[in-house]
């Protein structure tokens, strides 16, 4: 299926945890002052791609966690995003979905194409980026404003339900080993 893309960055460590496979839609009518891709915004700008070849690039790398879709906005090109989410799980990887909207946009537009990529994300990084909420002390966001949802627990509860970060890398450590602890400095 094709996509319209600013770029896909093979191994990033800044866009959710672990390795991740990032792809860059392009297009987005957010335009956040002080976004660090605004080269994304435009929607006739990037190139295409094929979502079988990122699959394919995705698949040939052992070491990913994940996959990130991020932009531009990837909910103004649902139907690829979600071909590219469902089959990042197919291939035993998580979904991280970067967004302008909130959680609660996407759920009263009500657009089905955009209910589905939102469900099949793992975790949403909802929210436009706010210039004046930045921090550099967040971990894979810009601004305060922006929350990290767990998506799959925000749908069981019916409520948003924050991304827990000690809990991931826990769960994952006893994935690996259920011997290997997490352990704290000074305690």
């Amino acid at each position: 299926m094709r996509i319209s893309l600013s770029g896909v960055t093979g191994d990033s460590i800044v866009d959710g945890p672990g390795l991740r496979l990032t792809i860059f839609t392009q297009g987005c009518l957010h335009n956040c002052p002080g976004c660090h891709n605004p080269q994304t915004h435009d929607p006739n700008g990037g190139s295409w791609a094929d979502t079988e070849d990122i699959l394919a690039a995705a698949a040939e790398n052992p070491l990913l966690d994940g996959i990130t879709l991020s932009g531009g906005d990837p909910f103004l090109q649902p139907v690829p995003c979600l071909a590219l989410a469902e089959g990042a799980h197919k291939l035993g990887l998580n979904v991280w979905t970067y967004t302008g909207y909130t959680w609660e946009a996407l759920w009263e537009e009500n657009d089905a194409e955009k209910l589905a990529l939102l469900k099949e994300s793992d975790v949403l990084v909802d929210g436009p980026f706010l210039l004046a909420e930045r921090s550099l002390e967040l971990q894979f966001c810009g601004s305060r404003n922006q929350r990290l949802i767990d998506v799959k627990k925000s749908l069981a509860v019916g409520e948003v339900v924050l991304w827990e970060k000690s809990k991931y890398f826990s769960e994952m450590f006893n994935f690996l080993h259920p011997s290997v602890k997490i352990m704290k400095y000074g305690k």
